[in-house]
């Protein structure tokens, strides 16, 4: 096999522009990625749009904000 033909300049002129659109590409990621993981931050740990939930140990609706009591079983 006889060797390719290989001019330096060309292929780097003619692989400009895949290149540069592979990095912004790739940079558009990056950002998606960094952007979804913010707002999942944002978000939080609370349940959305919940003011008002059931303790599970008393059954009484607990509002956000305000002291629970939790008067021990009776046995």
């Amino acid at each position: 096999m006889s060797q390719p033909e290989t001019n330096l300049k060309k292929q780097t002129r003619r692989h400009r522009g895949p290149l540069l659109g592979m990095a912004l590409g790739g940079i558009f990621v990056v950002g998606l990625l960094v952007w979804y993981l913010f707002s999942l931050a944002a978000e939080g740990q609370q349940p959305a749009g919940a003011d008002v939930q059931i303790d599970g140990r008393s059954g009484e609706p607990v509002i956000e904000g305000e002291p629970t009591l939790v008067e021990p079983e009776q046995q």
